[in-house]
């Protein structure tokens, strides 16, 4: 077997505005397996300034898995604990190189296009008229969950967009998520939480900084309405560590991104956790490229969720890669007229940051 791996920098059609500043690309890596004149692939979607695994020996590492492929899917994986992005780059390539065809990793109704996921809009920070101009848009296209990300303009702005949309539609109409990504300090985010109570949202993610443990459970028991935790999961490895999370924190909801806690495996290992607990759940994507969105969305749809999904993050970049996915009245489907780009392979080849191991 050969392994390779390859950077690729996806390009976003616009800057894209979280609390933690305005992106205008986003680094990925690619692990292609070839043996018997197949080839797999995997997307290793790290988001630097956040991933746990965003360290210097990153690439390193990758560099290691290709060298020691032959160790299997098994053992690099529990090698490969402190490098959640990895251990799902890793699952992605094995189960692409097993399947008849490298794309469609888990068949099911999804896959066939007689079934698709409810997906929430999302709708990112940026100036009033340009957030108030994607919610329009989410609602024209037919979005029941708009997820809108908070923290980055002023926050009686920001109630004035929920307002808006709250004057318009009710909360059995259009459900609500809001995400603060840590934005709110510690002193102010119990006053943030009943500033927003009026607009009956689903849920807040993630109100303040990860690690603030003590704070988050504070939060968690007296908040008028559900917490998910989102950043909080991630860098937290094992099992044990991630039951004593959910134990002292006892959030609502957890959200899930297979590329920070550990691919397929980890973010299961979460989502039994959380069932043990009376936790809710649901999994988003990580900015990947489609590569890495299609294997998330092929198994999520498996998990026979019924809440909306995190998984509509395709049509970000102007260099993704053509795919079968689309999203249509708020909904993602698999349209199997379209095909994949036939020539995706030579385009990371020929990256000058490519390297191949034997």
């Amino acid at each position: 077997m050969k392994a390779t791996y390859h950077k690729y920098m996806l390009e976003f059609k616009r800057p894209s505005g979280t609390s933690r500043g305005v992106m205008t690309e986003k680094e990925t890596w690619f692990i292609v397996l070839e043996e018997n004149g197949k080839k797999g692939i995997g997307e290793c979607g790290i988001l630097r300034g956040l991933s746990a695994d965003d360290r210097e020996d990153y690439e390193g590492k990758l560099n290691w898995v290709c060298q020691n492929i032959h160790l299997g899917e098994d053992v690099l994986w529990r090698e490969l604990l402190e490098f959640p992005s990895i251990q799902f780059g890793i699952e992605m390539a094995f189960l692409s190189l097993k399947s008849e065809n490298p794309y469609l990793l888990f068949p099911s109704d999804f896959t066939n296009n007689s079934k698709s996921i409810v997906i929430n809009g999302l709708v990112w920070m940026g100036e009033e008229a340009f957030m108030k101009e994607q919610i329009e848009e989410k609602l024209k296209q037919g979005f029941t969950c708009i997820k809108l990300k908070i923290g980055a303009i002023d926050f009686q702005k920001e109630l004035d967009l929920l307002r808006f949309i709250r004057s318009h539609f009710t909360a059995e109409q259009i459900e609500i998520r809001v995400d603060a990504n840590g934005a709110f300090s510690l002193n102010e985010a119990l006053y943030r939480l009943n500033q927003l109570t009026g607009f009956e949202l689903h849920s807040i993610e993630q109100p303040v900084q990860k690690n603030n443990t003590d704070k988050m459970a504070e939060l968690c028991s007296l908040t008028p309405f559900p917490i998910a935790l989102d950043e909080e999961l991630i860098g937290v490895f094992s099992v044990g560590e991630k039951e004593a999370l959910l134990q002292k924190i006892n959030p609502q909801y957890i959200i899930l991104k297979p590329s920070f806690v550990g691919g397929f495996r980890g973010t299961q290992e979460w989502i039994d956790l959380a069932e043990k607990y009376n936790i809710g759940w649901w999994i988003t994507s990580a900015l990947e490229s489609n590569i890495g969105l299609n294997a998330i969305a092929q198994w999520t749809f498996l998990l026979n969720s019924v809440m909306p999904q995190g998984l509509g993050t395709g049509a970000l970049y102007t260099n993704n890669i053509d795919c079968p996915l689309e999203v249509s009245n708020g909904q993602l489907w698999y349209n199997n007229s379209v095909q994949w780009d036939a020539d995706f392979f030579l385009k990371i080849r020929i990256n000058r940051s490519s390297k191949s191991k034997q």
